[in-house]
């Protein structure tokens, strides 16, 4: 792993989805819902220069830095850029890109995702560093084991060097027949936005496709101004371009997309079902995170902070116990825990 390779790190979102235990006020990256590390700090973790990278850039908002404070602790090094509002990624990973010489190469990474398998996560991180040092803007392209539908995928395309493919094409959330074939034909992969650009050739390609963005975070850079470890881009200039991601920014119009495949146990730990997922189960798919009885019950998740809760009989079922919130659903219904008046109104 080269030093130069510099882990970029995006904290933002609300995490919605994961009330009541995530809250605008806390949201799911500083949250240990998986162990005792947050998942921000796990993902500090894994990319830490005792494994060969840089120091971490984090990019985020102002009303999470103090939960990056916390939990970035003395790490020698460490950054912050304290976004002046919310942009989406491309504007997020610009302002890192503007902030590093040329020649170095970001390795941008979500803070709320679950790699169980961190050494696959390094071994592809040093392969497409090669590739990003060699121009290409490259995704990792993590194994679809199953049809996902809340996912993007990326299709291989042909071969190139350091085990790595050129994308073929990215596509949108299918359907589930369309997910079902992607499986199936093995040439997909989900696209996890983890990433990794030499900071040159993606200032160059945002240039090219979205200049809006690119003269616009260049000039808040340029009137920025630092506060310690922490760095503030200037907020006027900050503005007159639309929000968008780099998926729909760059990487979709780029011809220099480039994947590495990746096997790693990754999670976007994106509601309570997928959390379930990644959490240990017992020989009937229950899982229990703090005081919880079960009896006859299958494929049940109990997440309690303090009363103790008793189930019997169910199938499919998430409880949760945060505080006064007390959250029942099934496990289709988990992907409208967002819609709920209690999570819009945290």
């Amino acid at each position: 792993m080269q030093p130069s390779i510099t882990p970029v790190i995006l904290c933002g979102g609300s995490g919605t989805r994961l009330w009541p235990r995530s809250r605008a006020t806390k949201p799911k990256p500083f949250l240990p819902l998986l162990g005792s590390a947050t998942l921000f700090e796990a993902t500090i973790a894994r990319a830490a220069q005792e494994h060969g990278f840089a120091a971490p850039i984090v990019v985020t908002g102002a009303a999470h830095v103090d939960h990056v404070e916390a939990q970035l602790v003395a790490m020698a090094g460490a950054s912050i850029i304290v976004e002046p509002a919310a942009r989406n990624t491309a504007a997020a990973i610009a302002l890192a890109a503007f902030r590093l010489p040329d020649d170095a190469v970001m390795l941008v990474c979500p803070s709320d995702h679950h790699i169980a398998d961190p050494a696959a996560f390094r071994a592809a991180a040093s392969r497409a560093a090669a590739l990003a040092a060699e121009g290409f803007l490259v995704s990792f392209g993590i194994e679809a084991k199953t049809p996902e539908t809340g996912f993007g995928y990326l299709e291989r395309g042909e071969p190139i060097a350091h085990d790595g493919f050129r994308v073929a094409r990215f596509v949108e959330k299918p359907d589930r027949a369309r997910a079902e074939a992607f499986v199936a034909g093995g040439r997909h992969a989900w696209n996890g936005g983890i990433f990794a650009f030499r900071v040159g050739s993606f200032l160059a390609e945002l240039a090219a496709h979205r200049p809006a963005i690119h003269a616009a975070v260049r000039a808040a850079v340029a009137a920025g101004r630092a506060d310690g470890r922490r760095f503030h881009p200037g907020a006027a200039e900050f503005d007159g371009f639309k929000p968008e991601s780099v998926d729909y920014a760059v990487m979709e119009n780029t011809s220099q997309a480039a994947m590495v495949p990746v096997d790693m146990g990754w999670s976007d730990i994106g509601s309570w079902d997928a959390l379930h997922a990644a959490l240990p189960h017992d020989a009937a798919g229950n899982s229990v995170q703090g005081e919880a009885e079960l009896v006859d019950c299958h494929n049940v998740l109990v997440s309690s902070d303090g009363p103790r809760v008793s189930v019997i009989g169910l199938q499919d079922v998430i409880v949760v116990v945060d505080g006064n919130e007390v959250l029942v659903t099934s496990h289709a219904g988990t992907q409208l825990v967002g819609k709920l008046k209690g999570a819009s109104q945290q």
